[in-house]
């Protein structure tokens, strides 16, 4: 409990520079200035690309792909809904076009509805729409909104499993996925700008419950533990998006990165930098990471070298992984951010960024959404180009306060 409390006081009083794009400390790093260089024309190209993909998206639906030469939409309540305002306002912010901002505000009124709404994804869908568009323009309005989805999230927490429910499940069934990892964030900042503890305290016991039983030795991540609501005991451990469950589903490992580098900004505790630097290094070293450092959609695919490329995976991985060299030492930010540069790089190549008009209006091509399902296989994804522009604004922030 002192640790606990210890860790509350601490994520209360940090100094907050708040925003779903991160907080980084100050390194002794100078940016590539050819790839300074590269991500502005990529911005430039992405601001474009999405002028495409404005004209694309009913006034009711938020874009999710584009596949079969169709683009696809859904409604708010998809967990994806977060990310096409989201990117808007990233792209606003690394290029100043109002269009862009605009337009990312034209979808926050059929997003708010999304506050009360009972999902586990509420973080995504608020936090990366809202959250964004907060940290442009900070809003009593907006801070109000997030609050309540906060208050939404918690409502699915379980003191005795320790976690947050994720899909919903059967009598004598609380399933949880390693995904739920990112919408922590929502709740730390919620404890952060109101003074309640609660949600923190929920927060804190979701990533630690989580780092207990989601993880192999080798620091690889099932998808899903299946618990026992009453117990807490573990019914099963899956994973449902991946090839098989003992494999390592390439997109699982980066939401687990990403969580636990957030969770340590959020309340320095040292055992969150740890297993992020754990991911971390599974990741990099793994024998079947391309050298490209794109990953295929699950690390054990038995087609390897042949298998799909997940460019959303890549995505998040870089973009954890610019953050995490910010916490660690000299020799370890140097390899991460490495890695980091090659992604940003390889996802540029026209290979994996699309020329303009093209992709539906997508910026990245090659992402796997759910392959045993299967559905949105080889196609490009709102979350891949929204963790690419995100990757490619902290990078231009390296170095900086």
């Amino acid at each position: 409990m002192k640790t606990i409390n210890r860790i509350l006081i601490s994520t209360l009083i940090l100094a907050c520079t708040s925003g779903t794009a991160g907080a980084q400390q100050k390194l002794n790093y100078k940016p590539k200035p050819d790839l300074i260089k590269l991500i502005g024309k990529n911005l430039k190209d992405a601001a474009a690309q999405y002028k495409v993909l404005m004209k694309n998206v009913p006034a009711d639906s938020l874009p999710e792909t584009f596949e079969k030469n169709r683009s696809k939409s859904t409604t708010p309540k998809n967990w994806v809904s977060g990310f096409y305002p989201g990117t808007l306002f990233y792209l606003y912010e690394g290029t100043k076009d109002k269009i862009l901002y605009d337009a990312g505000l034209a979808k926050l009124p059929i997003m708010e509805p999304i506050k009360y709404i009972d999902s586990h994804d509420i973080g995504f869908m608020m936090f990366c729409s809202f959250g964004n568009a907060n940290n442009i323009r900070p809003s009593a309005t907006y801070k109000d909104i997030l609050l309540t989805s906060a208050q939404s999230l918690s409502k699915r927490f379980n003191p005795i499993v320790g976690c947050t429910m994720s899909w919903g499940s059967k009598p004598g069934e609380f399933r949880v996925i390693i995904d739920n990892m990112m919408n922590l964030e929502l709740l730390m900042w919620a404890t952060r700008v109101s003074g309640d503890s609660s949600y923190a305290k929920i927060a804190i016991s979701h990533a630690n419950t989580t780092m207990k039983n989601h993880f192999r030795p080798d620091y690889s991540s099932y998808h899903l533990v299946n618990y026992n609501p009453a117990t807490g005991g573990i019914n099963k451990k899956q994973t449902v998006q991946g090839y098989a469950d003992d494999s390592a589903w390439a997109r699982g490992q980066g939401w687990g990165l990403y969580g636990y580098t957030m969770m340590y900004r959020e309340t320095r505790d040292p055992k969150y930098l740890d297993q992020a630097r754990h991911i971390a290094e599974f990741i990099l070293n793994h024998p079947n990471l391309p050298k490209d450092k794109v990953p295929y959609w699950d690390f054990n695919a038995p087609d390897i070298p042949n298998a799909y490329r997940d460019a959303s995976a890549g995505a998040i991985y870089a973009s954890a992984l610019i953050e995490l060299s910010g916490y660690v030492d000299a020799v370890a930010a140097k390899k991460y951010l490495d890695a980091a540069e090659t992604i940003i790089r390889t996802l540029s190549t026209d290979r994996f960024k699309a020329a303009y008009g093209e992709n539906g209006g997508f910026i990245l091509k090659h992402s796997v959404g759910h392959l045993p399902k299967p559905a949105m296989i080889d196609v490009p994804l709102t979350y891949a180009d929204y963790y690419f522009v995100e990757a490619m604004l902290r990078y231009k922030k390296l170095g900086k306060k």
